[in-house]
């Protein structure tokens, strides 16, 4: 799609473009380390960056709350998680903004930007997504719960059950499948007998969208739209933005046991970086030289943000039950929020509704 026909200006489109790159080059340093043995584990975004990055540039960071899966690197960074932050994540340091060291990488947390984690098992977060968007309908508030996940968490109870009571009660809600059709090891047509994701939508009394993931202009038209559909009280919407995973599952998963080299090497051959990058030098957006002086500007975040994490320091393991038992004394002496239960983090206000808080 052509970025002004998506209503994005120059400047946003070379924006997402810079983000995109962010995205990859900082999963590929991760990569990296963990095949060195610094790093445990490592999930990725490869071929996902355009959805992601399309999808939460049309959210209204710090205002909408969002609740993004493991995959989601591209969505966190464009609401204003730093690499530095990501890392101190992937090297579970005691500075780690998402849990101080103590949750696997790329559970993804900020109560301050609105970004709310996941449990392991996955499709947890959308329950967690409906009653965010509750909230909203029930205080009368002007913001969305967007919520992600990939096709493989379609299947599951918490979708059907989040979103017949989204649907149900019109809340406002964006539901987002990243359908790269592998469930860890399954295809889709092992895991879904309807003809998409999206058309489920319509079961749940939802609009339902399907868009191609690989472009981050029409993603981002789609999720705008949605949004507007959501404060304007029309209910929620299920977009299925269709992408491709350029890696395994995880650092830990072998897809050559379930997917050819054939079909993998196709897959890269639309990688929307690339597919991205051609576009913007066709429109004359940019140049080579600027693109040569972005991937190094990107090269020196990410090498600052590794050097940064890794010499950082780990949690004391004295506090190692923290955030799971209840504690002795008071939460100032521990160095938590004022007014924050113990084992939890403050939750923040939302404006208006008699300070209510979800």
């Amino acid at each position: 799609m052509d970025h002004r026909a998506a209503l994005i200006d120059d400047a946003k489109a070379v924006a997402i473009y810079r983000l995109m790159l962010l995205a990859r080059r900082l999963d590929e340093r991760q990569w990296l380390l963990n095949r060195a043995g610094k790093l445990p584990f490592v999930i990725s975004c490869q071929g996902h960056e355009a959805a992601q990055v399309g999808a939460a540039m049309a959210l209204h960071a710090g205002v909408d709350f969002v609740l993004p899966y493991y995959r989601d690197l591209g969505v966190v960074l464009t609401l204003g998680v730093t690499p530095r932050e990501i890392m101190l994540g992937a090297f579970a340091k005691a500075e780690d903004p998402s849990s101080g060291g103590r949750q696997m990488p790329n559970h993804f947390s900020d109560p301050k930007r609105r970004i709310f984690t996941q449990s392991s098992p996955t499709g947890t977060q959308i329950p967690h997504a409906v009653g965010f968007a509750w909230a909203a309908k029930y205080d009368r508030q002007s913001f969305v719960a967007f919520v992600s996940f990939g096709d493989g968490t379609s299947s599951q109870g918490d979708f059907h059950e989040g979103l017949n009571f989204a649907g149900v009660h019109k809340l406002p809600i964006i539901a987002f499948v990243e359908n790269n059709r592998y469930a860890i090891s399954v295809p889709l047509e092992r895991q879904i007998a309807s003809p998409d994701i999206a058309s489920r939508a319509a079961s749940y009394g939802m609009v339902g969208v399907k868009v191609d993931g690989a472009d981050p202009f029409a993603v981002y038209k789609a999720v705008r739209e949605a949004r507007e559909r959501a404060i304007a009280g029309e209910g929620g919407t299920l977009i299925e933005a269709e992408v491709d995973r350029l890696t395994p599952h995880s650092s830990d998963d072998d897809d050559r046991t379930y997917r050819s080299r054939e079909e993998v090497e196709a897959l890269k051959a639309r990688d929307p970086l690339l597919t991205v990058r051609h576009y913007l030098l066709r429109e004359g957006l940019i140049t080579e030289a600027a693109l040569a002086a972005l991937e190094a500007e990107v090269k020196r975040e990410i090498d600052e943000a590794t050097a940064y994490a890794e010499a950082a320091p780990y949690p004391d393991p004295a506090t190692a039950m923290r955030y799971v038992y209840a504690e002795d004394g008071s939460a100032a002496a521990h160095g938590e929020p004022r007014g924050a239960s113990r084992g939890q983090q403050a939750m923040p206000e939302i404006a208006g509704g008699g300070g209510a808080r979800v």
